[in-house]
């Protein structure tokens, strides 16, 4: 398995500590450049208010397996909860689009830490991604 960053996330959060618990708790702009070879995967983009971000926690404990999380006194599994830790730490965060200044995403609620690299976007759909 190969993956292909698509760009980099430029955040306020410098580590772990500063991040929001989840990024919806956050009224912070970060700045996701988008690679230029995948440029012309922006387009109509601006057509939707909240994307979903799937980022690499690269600075994230590959060998955890358990923790705590943090509205419980219990450990859990990493696959039952949200934790950065996890083997393939990959992170997922719906934000809301503000604009897009060429191949550059200016968003709020991202949770990401500066530097993050980003591996995909998706478009959220109201009437699709709620249960």
């Amino acid at each position: 398995m190969n993956l292909k960053p698509i760009g980099i996330i430029q955040s306020p959060y410098k580590n772990s500590s500063e991040a929001p618990f989840q990024g919806r708790y956050s009224s912070e702009v970060s700045v996701v450049e988008i690679y230029g070879e995948f440029a012309d995967g922006l387009k109509d983009v601006e057509q939707f208010s909240h994307l979903f971000m799937l980022y690499w926690c690269g600075r994230a404990d590959r060998e955890k397996l358990q923790t705590y999380t943090p509205h419980g006194t219990e450990i859990r599994g990493v696959f039952a909860c949200r934790s950065p830790s996890r083997p393939n730490p990959i992170a997922i965060c719906i934000v809301k689009l503000l604009k897009r200044e060429g191949n550059c995403l200016h968003v709020q609620g991202l949770d990401a830490i500066d530097g993050s690299y980003l591996l995909d976007i998706k478009p959220f759909y109201p009437d699709l991604d709620c249960i």
